[in-house]
């Protein structure tokens, strides 16, 4: 049996698709008998308007395992994004987190034991992108999730690495405005 897994973090930016496609998980991920599934539960039970929770599912009655708890880091204020964000990355998430057990990132004897919860962010601007391919955007989602538990399983970044590269990284948006343009 592995080890009690309470709490793990992780996240992960993934681009590389037409404007509006990157996607930006970040991942909490332990044990449903712990802080993580009573977190699962406490949201689940307490729903938010324009940020509802839903499990990610393979399709209407096919949740993944372990359970995924979404949330959307964007507030939802019209039906085709609900519907992007319900059906393409919904769907996107449920299919990262079944790479990750298939990696070997989340151990398959644990499917049942551990739940994640993961917020979302799907830019806004898909809800008025006549041209969004879909297919992009699924295959970038679910990269980016698959990641995102990738590191959040292996503890990535590492302390040793995060002390060593402090200097070396610079927050893009931070540059953007020493650059003058922000």
């Amino acid at each position: 049996m592995s080890e009690r897994i309470i709490m793990r973090t992780g996240e992960a930016l993934i681009a590389g698709g037409s404007a509006g496609t990157a996607a930006e998980p970040e991942v909490i991920i332990g044990e449903l008998d712990g802080p993580v599934g009573t977190a699962i539960a406490t949201m689940t039970a307490g729903q938010v308007s324009g940020h509802t929770r839903v499990f990610a599912i393979l399709n209407t009655d096919i949740q993944v395992r372990p359970v995924t708890l979404m949330t959307s880091k964007v507030t939802v204020k019209n039906s085709r994004y609900t519907n992007i964000l319900m059906g393409t990355v919904q769907a996107a998430i449920a299919n990262g987190v079944l790479d990750a057990v298939r990696a070997g990132d989340i151990p398959k004897e644990k499917a049942n034991d551990l739940g994640i919860i993961v917020s979302v962010w799907l830019n806004p601007s898909v809800a008025t992108d006549d041209n969004l391919d879909h297919r992009i955007l699924f295959d970038i989602h679910r990269k980016a999730m698959s990641t995102a538990i990738h590191k959040a399983m292996n503890n990535k970044p590492d302390i040793d690495w995060l002390l060593e590269n402090q200097e070396k990284v610079i927050h893009k948006y931070f540059q953007m405005g020493l650059d003058g343009k922000i």
